[in-house]
């Protein structure tokens, strides 16, 4: 999408110095997000997809920091990718991802959590934030 809109809309881009170290900094915090929060998936032998039933709360690691750091994640990665390209389209679509994440899979989770773990889920949830 940020490759079709740059070509489509070339106004829409920018080019703001240092974008290009912002954006690999983004990526790599990502990707090692991404990886910190699979191992604790891993460690306590529950399924990491979306919309599976898990086995296990999981409230450590990243996730005393945030209840979607995966989720998180992914959204910086679409804006490390907007930034590498200095795209206005880009970071929009940052902002579409994180809604759709938010309301599509997080918020179903979270009536999940609480359907199979109670109060220990009501305690997390009231804890720890949503995002950041």
């Amino acid at each position: 999408m940020i490759y079709l809109g740059n070509w489509a809309l070339p106004g829409l881009s920018f080019d703001i110095p240092l974008a290009g170290v912002a954006s690999w900094l983004l990526l790599a915090v990502a990707l090692g997000i991404i990886g910190w929060s699979a191992l604790w998936f891993y460690w306590k032998k529950t399924p990491i997809e979306p919309h599976h039933q898990p086995r296990e709360l999981i409230v450590e690691g990243p996730y005393r920091l945030s209840r979607n750091p995966i989720y998180l994640a992914l959204v910086l990665l679409t804006v490390a990718s907007a930034l590498g390209h200095g795209s206005l389209i880009g970071l929009a679509a940052a902002v579409g991802l994180w809604w759709v994440l938010d309301r599509r899979f997080a918020e179903p989770e979270e009536r999940l959590l609480k359907a199979m773990f109670g109060d220990a889920a009501d305690t997390y949830l009231a804890r720890t934030r949503r995002w950041i």
